[in-house]
């Protein structure tokens, strides 16, 4: 479909949403609902459609006017200058009304879950962790985001077999979602004096966060057991069985909680991770039947994709699916992220405008 079909069918669906909801035989009150929330978000995209028609239109008639013999000379003068101001407007009022265009990810507005866990390499896969989750606490902090530390799984060195985070804020899994898959990195590890660089990995897993509104669950589908917490090494961190482990019986998914002292605040964030994975994998189900275009997007959420390398020996950091090489290791790890962000959201938009012609 055209740019210009585009343009029509939102034009038309706004004008048939503003008729219906307007009809003599009024809509019940669940459809009135559904139709008016569509005609909302309809309504900018028809607003910068509006705007970049009549930019169109007045640069047509500027055209004609300067190419008019009878024409005033200093009125075609004027004309001159006002065209050309508008050709430089056009293309981004163009790319404006594009990227409003483009499907909405209904779970952009969310919040998120951040789940990093060590992989291959050992000790030097939990350092690694560690320095990934500190990395996404300092973006959330540079960006003004609330990040919750939820549960950490230390080892006695300081890294990390894993680290889960609560991160609510403006735009979160919008700017996050493009996280999730394989980091890899490549140094010297601390831990041998052989100066041997190793390469070790660690898996990052973004979900939006969901509310109860978006996933429901049974009670009777959930198995509650309790226990006792435990910290590194095996040793007992508390005397109460107040350590809560939830299975999903329908999915066999199993969420532990034990940081906290009371065993409803462990239930409590538990059920929130739970409901996350959940969400999560409904998505995933629900993208899967669009695999063939899903292959070609950027940030697939596909847990098994290596999507960066971290290489320390030369500061650099790569994204293997924009092809992107930064030499500023120092700054991403310090949290500056949004030059990397910014490349893959763009690329994101690039190949969704690709499919939508």
């Amino acid at each position: 479909m055209s740019l210009e079909e585009n343009l029509n069918r939102v034009l038309g669906r706004h004008e048939e949403l503003a008729s219906l909801m307007s009809a003599s035989t009024p809509p019940s009150a669940d459809e009135f609902t559904k139709l008016s929330r569509e005609y909302a978000e309809l309504t900018p995209i028809v607003e910068s459609i509006t705007r970049l028609r009549e930019a169109e239109a007045e640069a047509q008639d500027l055209a004609g006017m300067i190419v008019d013999p009878d024409s005033d000379a200093e009125m075609r003068e004027l004309a001159e200058i006002e065209f050309q101001d508008l050709k430089e407007a056009l293309p981004d009022l163009r790319r404006q009304v594009e990227l409003l265009l483009i499907p909405k990810d209904d779970a952009d507005t969310k919040n998120a879950i951040l789940e990093v866990r060590a992989g291959t390499g050992g000790d030097e896969a939990a350092l690694f962790a560690a320095d990934l989750f500190r990395m996404y606490q300092r973006y959330a902090e540079k960006r003004r985001w609330k990040f919750e530390i939820m549960s950490v799984s230390e080892i006695g060195i300081g890294g990390y077999k894993e680290a889960v985070a609560s991160i609510s804020g403006k735009d979160v899994f919008a700017r996050l979602k493009y996280e999730s898959g394989v980091h890899r990195v490549q140094r010297v590890p601390v831990t041998e004096s052989g100066g041997r660089i190793h390469t070790s990995a660690a898996t990052v897993a973004v979900m939006p966060e969901a509310e109860d509104v978006d996933i429901r669950i049974d009670d009777k589908d959930l198995r509650i057991d309790v226990f006792r917490a435990s910290g590194p090494g095996g040793q007992s961190v508390n005397t109460t069985d107040s350590a809560v482990r939830i299975t999903h019986i329908p999915t066999g998914v199993v969420v532990s909680q034990q940081d906290e002292k009371s065993q409803h605040k462990n239930k409590a964030k538990a059920m929130r991770v739970l409901r996350a994975r959940l969400y999560d994998r409904e998505r995933e189900l629900v993208d899967s039947e669009r695999a063939a275009a899903r292959k070609s997007q950027v940030g697939s959420g596909d847990r098994s994709e290596r999507i960066r390398t971290y290489n320390f020996p030369e500061r650099r950091v790569t994204d293997h699916r924009i092809g992107l090489t930064l030499h500023q290791l120092d700054a991403i790890l310090a949290g500056d992220l949004d030059a990397v962000m910014d490349a893959l959201i763009t690329e994101d938009q690039a190949r969704k405008l690709a499919e939508m012609t």
